[in-house]
Order: structure tokens, then C-alpha cells, then sequence
């Protein structure tokens, strides 16, 4: 008798749960009911500090937008076109709010096409957020860019108060520009020991300071001047 009491109770609680889940979805999708509608979005980046009102725009959802009429693959098409997007996700929660979240290309140098100075990640993607003065104390680069260069910037810090700009020659090693019209023309293999090199030399010789054309390093056992 018990199993049965307890047996029948269960099978009416399922029933009552039932109902009201799908009561619940059906609110839902016909735009009625708590949880139809969008009333607010959770963006979120990861990267502090950083000004999203970009993304912000790009989602264009306006307030109570029917849950279900918001497109997610619309919506994160439109946040990855935003300069400065790496990676982005849009989820729909079950109170019908949205909740995206976004990575972002971490600037680690500038690269510039001659008028305008546009941030550089780690990877070599060029960010189109352009400004038309070069932020201080920032490596530089022109011309095209090979998948990673954030060893060639770091390097390249050292001799940043001296350093003009760095380009990428014929898709195997780098070419140095001085503010002082030094050319300096760095080996396929290990560039950032050269770099090492040549920042040791400048302390002892201050090489950079002399009236020269080319510095030329590409050969392991001896450097070459003009």
C-alpha cells in the first residue's frame, strides 16, 4: 500500500513539473511570460579595463527584444567584425538574457603604413583602430609581417629611444631602421641574439651614434659596416 501511495505521488509531482515546464517554453517562444524577453546583456572581456563600447554597439539588440527573434550567429557575426575581436561567444540563458563574451587582440607593438600608427598583436594581426601619432616607448613595424613577432619586439626594446622602425625582408628575416638612418640587417637564425649583440656594442662603442649606413650582422662571425 505504502509503495503505491508513494508511487502515485511521484507520478503526480512528474505531471505537475511537466506542465509547468511546458507552459514555461511555450510563454516563452510566443513572446508572453518573465523570461521571453531580453532585458539585459552580459558582456564581458578577457582583458580588464578595456573600453567595449564597440562590441556593445555591434550586438544591436534593443531592450525587450523577444528572446527568440535574437539571432546568436547574426549577432556574434557582428561582434567578430569589430576591430579588435580574436574570439567571440554569444549564449542564450534560460532567463532569456544574453550573456557574450569576448577575447581580444593584446597590442604589443604598432605597425604603420606611413601616416597612420595601427595597434600589433603577438601574432602579427594588425588591428584597424588607426591613430595618426606613434604612442612612445612602442616598437614599430612596417611592411608585411610574418606569425609571431613578439620576440623581435621584445628584443627590439632595447634599443627602442634609437629605434625608427623594423620591416620584414623577403619572408626570412629582418631589416632594424635607427632614427638616425642606420640600416641595421639582422640574421635569419636568431635575430634576437644579434639584437643582443648589438645592444652590448652600443653601450660599449655607441655605435648607433656614429655616422653610419649599414650595420650588417648577418654573418655569425663578424659584423660588417658602412
Amino acid at each position: 500500500m505504502k509503495r503505491s501511495i508513494w508511487f502515485w505521488l511521484y507520478f503526480f509531482i512528474a505531471i505537475v513539473l511537466a506542465v509547468y515546464l511546458s507552459t514555461r517554453i511555450i510563454l516563452t517562444y510566443t513572446g508572453r511570460g518573465p523570461n521571453a524577453n531580453i532585458r539585459t546583456i552580459s558582456l564581458s572581456a578577457d582583458t580588464p579595463n578595456k573600453d567595449l563600447t564597440q562590441i556593445a554597439t555591434a550586438i544591436a539588440i534593443a531592450p525587450n527584444t523577444h528572446s527568440y527573434q535574437a539571432r546568436l550567429d547574426e549577432i556574434n557575426q557582428r561582434i567578430m567584425a569589430t576591430p579588435g575581436v580574436r574570439n567571440s561567444s554569444v549564449r542564450r540563458m534560460p532567463n532569456g538574457n544574453l550573456s557574450v563574451r569576448v577575447q581580444l587582440h593584446q597590442a604589443v607593438a604598432q605597425w604603420t603604413d606611413g601616416e597612420m600608427y595601427y595597434p600589433l598583436s603577438a601574432d602579427g594581426t594588425i588591428v584597424n583602430r588607426p591613430s595618426d601619432t606613434r604612442t612612445a616607448g612602442t616598437v614599430v613595424f612596417r611592411g608585411e609581417l610574418p606569425p609571431d613577432v613578439s620576440e623581435i619586439t621584445n628584443a627590439a626594446m632595447g634599443i627602442i629611444d634609437d629605434l625608427d622602425y623594423i620591416e620584414w625582408i623577403e619572408h626570412r628575416r629582418w631589416n632594424v631602421h635607427t632614427t638616425g638612418g642606420i640600416t641595421i640587417m639582422l640574421p635569419e637564425k636568431n635575430p634576437e641574439t644579434a639584437m643582443a649583440s648589438l645592444i652590448v656594442l652600443d653601450k660599449n662603442h655607441q655605435i648607433l651614434s656614429k655616422d653610419l649606413e649599414i650595420i650588417d650582422m648577418r654573418d655569425d662571425a663578424r659584423i660588417l659596416v658602412k
